[in-house]
């Protein structure tokens, strides 16, 4: 028994000594990895893993970049020769879109202008050049009905499909299958377009169907579709408004003129303009007033804002495609609200295209306010002017109509 302890004991200190040894014993690994730009080690123990990364400068030409900072580039273009001057601008790109193509790239031609480019000549030579070239000999001469390397088979296809397309089978009745079959190609035409089988025709045939003139001559089945012919619509004739009598009819607020029309005019001058906005206040008269397309700008606009707020019968006012920027807009807009008598007015198509958030909504507050507009024309990305806007009108419009009603009873 004293024998049995002993020999436990040693076992058990010899297992402990085994132990001690296996967490003193550290296995190290040593991984470098080297490349042009870094090294790394990588140190690997029993219970933990230690990475080092050691970074190295780039080198060109055997030495670190940080040692061509103080290189001065000038005294070195300054040795070179004009011919290596002339080999090292060909292997540069300057990437500079100021210079003109023939200085940016590599390629420079020797020969001499042979003078003025005449590109009439130039089609007509490449055109005999390429008749003349005589086409490159085939290897094996061409036979008709003979195939050239591997035939294109189409792969088979699967059972299921073909039984599914078996299957499909209408049965419409002997009384409408005999009625097909007897039927005319016009009368098939007429019933796809009634179906909407529009795919089966083309618009010539759909528009004859439904309009019952008949079908036109050789565009059946087999006919060749053919492009409708455009029709031509005359050009509007021009403006033909005096402007210097307009301007005097306002003046002497003439009650025959109550629509006044200078669109499309272009020749009208800031001091025509001017005296048309001078005399506005005084009319008594004049309703309509359209002024698109007559390059009205900020300066006019102004001049004609002030003249909107003592009109006393203008209703419409028009000024698209003009030169008015978005404040001054805000400003025709503003003077609305002086106005009581414009029912409609439109300011769309100016040379900014977009307004702004800032400015739709200045507007959209200025519309709210406005209690005689019924109709707005102008171009609101947002969707918050805009829903505010028609809201607003469509109020107006409402308590104009139940005005009208209350006054019939």
């Amino acid at each position: 028994m004293a024998d049995t302890a002993k020999d436990k004991d040693v076992i058990d200190q010899e297992e402990v000594e085994v132990e001690e040894e296996e967490e003193t014993t550290t296995t190290t690994t040593t991984t470098k990895k080297t490349s042009q730009w870094h090294k790394t080690r990588t140190t690997k123990t029993s219970a933990t893993t230690k990475t080092t990364t050691l970074t190295t400068p780039a080198k060109l030409y055997g030495k670190d970049l940080s040692e061509y900072d103080d290189v001065d580039v000038e005294s070195l273009l300054a040795q070179l020769s004009p011919e290596e001057i002339t080999i090292l601008a060909k292997e540069v790109d300057p990437d500079d879109n100021f210079l003109p193509p023939d200085q940016r790239n590599s390629y420079e031609c020797t020969k001499e202008a042979t003078g003025p480019l005449n590109r009439k000549q130039l089609i007509e030579h490449i055109n005999k050049q390429a008749i003349e070239t005589p086409d490159q000999p085939e290897f094996e001469p061409f036979v008709q009905g003979k195939v050239r390397g591997k035939k294109w088979v189409p792969p088979p296809r699967d059972a299921r499909d073909i039984e599914a397309e078996e299957q499909i089978a209408i049965d419409m009745g002997e009384e409408y299958e005999h009625a097909l079959n007897d039927a005319t190609q016009e009368e098939i035409i007429d019933l796809a377009a009634i179906l909407g089988f529009h795919s089966m025709m083309n618009q010539d045939q759909y528009h004859a169907s439904l309009l019952n003139k008949g079908q036109p001559v050789g565009l059946g089945w087999d006919g060749i579709t053919k492009s409708t012919q455009q029709k031509l619509f005359p050009m509007d004739p021009p403006n033909s408004t005096d402007v210097e009598e307009s301007i005097k009819r306002v003046k002497d607020d003439d009650s025959k003129l109550i629509d006044l029309n200078l669109n499309n005019i272009k020749n009208i001058s800031d001091e025509k303009l001017e005296q048309l906005f001078a005399a506005l206040p005084q009319n008594e008269h004049l309703e309509v007033l359209s002024l698109t397309n007559v390059g009205l700008t900020d300066k006019t606009a102004l001049l004609l804002a002030a003249a909107i707020e003592k009109s006393k019968t203008l209703r419409v006012l028009n000024v698209e495609t003009n030169f008015i920027s978005p404040p001054v807009i805000v400003k025709l807009v503003q003077a609305l609200l002086k106005c009581h008598t414009i029912e409609e007015f439109r300011a769309s198509n100016q040379r900014s295209a977009v307004l702004g958030n800032k400015i739709e909504m200045e507007i959209t507050d200025l519309v709210e306010k406005n209690s005689s507009l019924l109709r707005l024309g102008l171009h609101l990305e947002f969707n918050d002017a805009r829903h505010r806007v028609a809201a607003h009108l469509q109020r107006n419009i409402d308590r104009i109509r139940v005005k009208r009603l209350n006054q019939r009873k």
